[in-house]
């Protein structure tokens, strides 16, 4: 039976729906093909999309620490980090990265994402000598990180080998002195490595006093005491709260405090500028400690952070236990705790400077 004629496909009607047919698959494989094309687009636009501080932070987050364990840095970080874990909800965990005067941790957080999943515990070498000392750094101290807040600020102590001091007939900063004259080139003077506020402290000590000791870098303030309780290193400019359990115990004898006052932590141990002499008239090299981000770090993660540490440093617990241990706890915003890094850029360009000081 025939079909009406308004019904009737013309040839041409016929060619047209036989061509459409043909081509169905293909575009069926175009569409797929752009679909997945989209679908990887939006993906890819997720990853590199900026971090997000209403899901920060999602997942355990970083401290880098830049030297080895049982140094102040070391133990500033463990003391700030269950605190923030506790604030968060996820771990912060120490990891440690220690090397080339704090340049190789600090490398790794300059180059990680910014995403508030990597932090740094950043000291006064890492982020206010290491761009004088050295001739070359992989990474900028300023361009590449974001300050979040100085966790806190400690002085130096000038510290001799207690049995070996007492052989030398060694009990002021003046007998040390004395001795290292009558000696030159004969005492090991000990860091946590060079370019650290440890290491140009003592630097700056035999520049002002003309004395000479062979500088033995180390890869933290650990390993340096480990050796310097065993009699095989005589003096050391080190982080008060490092060796306070040491000089506590008498294996090791403070001499004087590095800061412009006496430490309410050693209150009667004189700073180096009471006691040095003439010489040693406005000596001061203290040193500080606090955390940072790659740069681009969002403004939102970075303002949580310093607001929890902040509240954490003032706890009276975490509080009387850095003062106890000669550290005085910070807190500061990020804006004044660049302002400081950049003081202090300065302050110690001379210093390095004065003292002659240089790493290749």
């Amino acid at each position: 039976m025939s079909l009406p004629a308004e019904a009737s496909p013309s040839r041409s009607a016929r060619t047209h729906a036989a061509a459409a047919v043909r081509h169905a698959p293909a575009r069926r494989r175009r569409a797929v093909a752009l679909g997945c094309l989209l679908l990887a687009g939006a993906a890819l636009a997720a990853w590199n999309a900026p971090a997000r501080a209403d899901t920060w932070p999602a997942k355990p987050v970083r401290i880098v620490v830049p030297f080895a364990p049982g140094g102040t840095t070391d133990i500033l970080a463990r003391a700030v980090a269950p605190e923030l874990s506790r604030a968060f909800g996820q771990q912060f965990v120490v990891d440690n990265r220690a090397g080339a005067g704090g340049n190789i941790g600090a490398e790794i957080v300059a180059k990680s994402p910014a995403d508030g999943y990597t932090l740094l515990m950043g000291t006064v070498g890492t982020h206010g000598i290491n761009r004088a000392l050295y001739g070359k750094l992989p990474f900028d101290p300023i361009k590449d990180f974001v300050p979040i807040t100085l966790v806190a600020a400690v002085p130096n102590v000038m510290e001799v080998n207690a049995e070996k001091a007492r052989a030398q007939g060694i009990s002021t900063v003046q007998d040390f002195i004395r001795y290292a004259k009558a000696h030159p080139g004969q005492l090991n003077m000990a860091s946590s490595g060079n370019g650290t506020s440890i290491h140009l402290a003592g630097e700056l000590f035999k520049t002002m006093t003309g004395t000479y000791m062979l500088h033995m870098p180390y890869r933290g303030s650990g390993p340096a005491l480990l050796d310097m309780v065993g009699g095989n290193m005589d003096v050391m400019f080190d982080n008060l709260p490092s060796s306070m359990a040491q000089i506590k115990a008498g294996k090791l004898k403070a001499l004087a405090v590095t800061s412009a006052t006496r430490s309410p932590a050693l209150p009667d141990v004189p700073t180096v500028e009471e006691v040095g002499g003439p010489a040693l008239k406005g000596y001061e090299a203290s040193s500080w400690f606090g955390l940072l981000a790659p740069a681009g770090t969002p403004a939102e993660i970075v303002n949580r952070i310093q607001q929890e540490t902040a509240k954490a440093l003032a706890t009276p617990a975490v509080k009387e236990r850095m003062l106890a241990q000669g550290a005085i706890p910070g807190g500061n915003s990020p804006q004044d705790f660049a302002r400081h890094i950049d003081a202090e850029h300065a302050k110690w360009a001379r210093v390095v400077q004065a003292s002659g000081a240089k790493v290749d």
